[in-house]
């Protein structure tokens, strides 16, 4: 997808994609020190958590120290006291590991939460702020994606990540220097697969990157089309489509299967390989301690060994083997944890970073607004230069009304949507008394222009809270109050709980009229200077068209109005009507001026409706 004409914004990942793949050891640092400025809060939080970590690695290595002591030392020398207390000093060194686990689990969860909490607030805030272009390309699925899933793999980044990484390097560094010290002959020879361990760790973690990769891509083609297809959910049972969109989602589930098929793959490969390489190293241990122990009781009764290795010494270097291993078997999982917060992150800051928003640089917030309305030259395209509005010039008065006909496609709705600024023109000017509406500040402007479309929008909540939009400012009796005006009140009232009724999703529960109705009351109580009117009457049935038509004339009291209607019997009142046809204005007049315009546009449509129903004018 291309920028946009400032070429500042960044293009959002196909759908379906990677969202853009981390690769590079300088682009990993960079996200990671973004992904650190969310931390900054959480310094204490972060450092505890560190610290824990070094101490847990550095405890790992008393286990083995103090196995080796006990055996030589107090079993070997039967000293029952002695060993009594080393088991002692055993439990309670457990018990603080057990404690310092605890806290360092916790903390380390409870910072990616609180990372991701922030950067979900940040995204969400982000995408409500996007122009209604962005989502015009961008599916809804791959935003779910981004904002839920992508997410929370930034928070594996401390509790399995990078905290979690630095504490099993740490653990490895300590562990093979004891061994070295301790005897650095019998650590060499039982670490000699140790090369092989590595290189099949490297080659393991690459493979699961590819593969993890291919997970979260599949996890937003599958987001993508449950998103779209339960949207559609009518459509899908209305035309008996669900045989074959089930065979759809089959086919969109088993590669989303099979990439998580082939991720397990490689563990059930790498994992039997370490296995295989710890039972060489054991083997390598036992055989080469055992060959020393018995070499030096030999020379012992020869001459002094300078150098004697004990049983005790065999224990420990097994169980510093089981500490050696433990982690490497972890790691390359922990290092694409990481490599995969880092994708995450990747993409989360790509649709954090996309510019597509309206500009707010306006600062005109006056207290009286009147409401005037003029387009000067005004050319618009939704891509490149396929113009939707072609030099669009009107102008309406404060209080007055103007309508807006024309076939599908001739640019109705353009109009009002950059009204709204909901897309910027390429050519022209939009005023509104008189000012640039770029002068003005967005929240501004969209707080003093209600738009009622066809399409009426309710969330899973009451109806009170529908109507007001959880807005404090606005009381329950207001709300009342405008329901009255509108003729909504008796209905509202006749639901269980009234204005408390949970409407579901999309106001699954209410009528297509009833829908509308409330969304004229969410106009009213709004209290705009401009009301927009978007095919506002067309999905009602004719009772309920009644209530709405009385309705749009105390609204439209005082106030200036643009309708868009397809119904011409709603706009023979307008003071002026514009007739569209392909983005440009064909006609402009009032009712009775453009029906006397013989093989006019409006002539046409008009005769269409009435004439072909046998409606005599």
């Amino acid at each position: 997808m291309s920028d946009n004409k400032d070429n500042k914004s960044k293009t959002p990942p196909p759908a379906g994609g990677s969202g853009g793949v981390v690769t590079g050891k300088a682009l990993d640092w960079k996200l990671l020190r973004r992904v650190m400025r969310y931390v900054k809060p959480y310094n204490v939080t972060f450092i505890i958590s560190a610290f824990l970590t070094v101490f847990l690695a550095a405890s790992a290595l008393v286990q083995p120290i103090l196995m080796q002591k006990t055996l030589d030392n107090y079993i070997l020398k039967d000293d029952y006291n002695g060993l009594v207390f080393i088991v002692e000093l055993m439990v309670g060194m457990l018990i603080i590991q057990t404690i310092a686990q605890y806290y360092q689990t916790y903390l380390t969860n409870s910072l990616g939460q609180s990372v991701i909490r922030d950067l979900r607030i940040d995204i969400f805030n982000h995408i409500t702020s996007l122009r209604l272009k962005y989502f015009d390309r961008t599916p809804i699925g791959i935003l779910i994606t981004r904002t839920v899933s992508d997410l929370e793999t930034i928070a594996d980044i401390f509790s399995e990540g990078l905290i979690s990484i630095m504490g099993d390097m740490l653990l490895l560094i300590a562990v093979i220097s004891y061994m070295l010290f301790r005897d650095w002959r019998l650590a060499l020879i039982t670490l000699i697969p140790m090369p092989f361990l590595f290189l099949s760790t490297y080659v393991f973690k690459e493979a699961i990157k590819s593969a993890f990769q291919e997970v979260r891509t599949q996890v937003a083609q599958l987001n993508t089309f449950l998103a779209e297809h339960i949207s559609g959910i009518s459509i899908i049972q209305v035309f008996a489509r669900e045989h074959q969109e089930m065979r759809k989602f089959k086919v969109v589930n088993e590669k989303y299967r099979d990439a998580n098929i082939r991720s397990n793959w490689y563990y059930s490969i790498f994992f039997p390989v370490v296995e295989i390489l710890f039972a060489c190293c054991m083997a390598l241990l036992v055989w080469y301690g055992c060959k020393r122990i018995l070499s030096d009781q030999q020379m012992k009764a020869i001459s002094p060994t300078p150098d004697p290795i004990s049983p005790g010494d065999i224990l420990g270097f097994i169980l510093c083997l089981n500490i050696l291993f433990r982690p490497i078997r972890q790691l390359a999982d922990k290092f694409n944890t990481l490599q995969m917060g880092m994708v995450g992150a990747d993409r989360i800051f790509k649709v954090l970073d996309t510019d597509e928003v309206a500009v707010n640089a306006g600062k005109l917030k006056p207290t009286d607004l009147q409401g005037e309305i003029e387009f000067k030259n005004v050319w618009f395209a939704y891509n490149d230069e396929n113009w939707v509005l072609k030099d669009i010039n009107f102008h309406v008065k404060p209080g007055k009304t103007l309508a807006l006909v024309g076939a599908t496609g001739a640019g109705k709705s353009s109009t009002i949507n950059i009204l709204n600024r909901f897309y910027e023109i390429a050519k022209g000017s939009v005023l509104i008394d008189g000012r640039d509406i770029r002068e003005y500040d967005v929240n501004y402007l969209r707080a003093r222009i209600a738009t009622v479309i066809q399409d009426v929008f309710l969330f899973t909540d009451t109806i009170a809270n529908n109507i007001s939009l959880n807005n404090q400012g606005i009381t329950r009796e207001q709300v009342i109050a405008a329901a009255k005006d509108v003729g909504a009140h008796e209905f509202i009232e006749r639901l269980p709980g009234g204005y408390d009724y949970n409407v579901m999703e999309r106001g699954a529960t209410l009528s297509a009229g009833q829908a509308q109705l409330i969304s004229f009351i969410r106009a009213l109580v709004y209290n705009p200077t401009i009301l927009v009117l978007d095919e506002a009457t067309s999905s009602v049935d004719t009772e309920t068209e009644l209530l709405i038509q009385n309705a749009i004339s105390k609204l439209m009291q005082g106030r200036t109005a643009i309708v868009i209607a397809h119904r011409l019997s709603t706009i023979q009142n307008a003071d002026k009507i514009i007739v569209l046809d392909h983005g440009e204005i064909k006609e402009t007049g009032t009712h009775q001026q453009l029906l006397r315009i013989e093989n006019g546009y409006y002539r046409k449509l008009y005769d269409l409706q009435f004439n072909s129903a046998g409606i005599s004018r």
